[in-house]
């Protein structure tokens, strides 16, 4: 399967939008059979120091940064979140925000920076501009993003009858599989330098796993 990206209609719909809602609900459905938020914090608790500053790029609704505080991966003040979309209403008073393109404006510093199923949105030379832009901080970074295989969509489009998830879900679902990765296509893309080791493969439920640490960060 040759990556394809098309526009996801999640993407454009208002907030407010009921579709919206239920789509963003479906997802912490989607999130949960992948097991991205556990091996998130499991690989940050693992492969992390307790002092570091965490940054989660693309941070959507901010779960994923809640449950890093409530599982005591960081406290609040260590977290920082990066998204186009505004401070969510449940987001910890002490942790970070930062609206804005992460295009147009310098990420903020963290030692440790956190994607999930966000980087399949954009192009390789886009990816590369990614790389470019990760804080010199950084000592490692993880990523959860969907695996291109058509096993998966067989495999999605049954979660989707089964668990009757929304059918913008369900379109959106297909558009993330072929927008995924395979190997060593996110390493490579995202081309972060001689001084990083880089790990990735993909899990029976459809996530693409990625690992990238900065030598001397041990």
């Amino acid at each position: 399967m040759k990556r394809v990206l098309s526009q996801e209609i999640l993407e454009t719909l208002e907030d407010d939008d009921p579709a919206a809602i239920k789509g963003r609900k479906d997802l912490l459905w989607v999130n949960g059979i992948m097991g991205n938020h556990r091996w998130v914090a499991k690989t940050l608790r693992r492969l992390g120091r307790p002092e570091w500053s965490v940054l989660e790029i693309g941070a959507g609704d901010g779960a994923l940064g809640e449950k890093l505080i409530t599982q005591g991966i960081c406290r609040p003040s260590q977290l920082h979140a990066m998204d186009l979309a505004g401070q969510p209403a449940s987001w910890p008073s002490e942790a970070h925000w930062k609206q804005g393109d992460l295009f147009e404006s310098p990420l903020p510093e963290a030692e440790i920076v956190v994607a999930n199923l966000f980087l399949h949105h954009f192009e390789a030379d886009q990816l590369a501009r990614i790389g470019r832009a990760v804080p010199k901080t950084a000592r490692l970074m993880v990523a959860a993003e969907p695996a291109r295989y058509a096993f998966h969509r067989i495999q999605g489009g049954l979660f989707c009858k089964l668990m009757r998830l929304h059918e913008v879900t369900r379109y959106d679902m297909m558009v993330s599989i072929g927008a995924g990765f395979r190997g060593d296509e996110l390493g490579k893309a995202l081309n972060l330098g001689p001084d990083w080791t880089l790990r990735a493969w993909c899990t029976v439920f459809g996530a693409y796993r990625f690992i990238a640490e900065k030598s001397g960060s041990a």
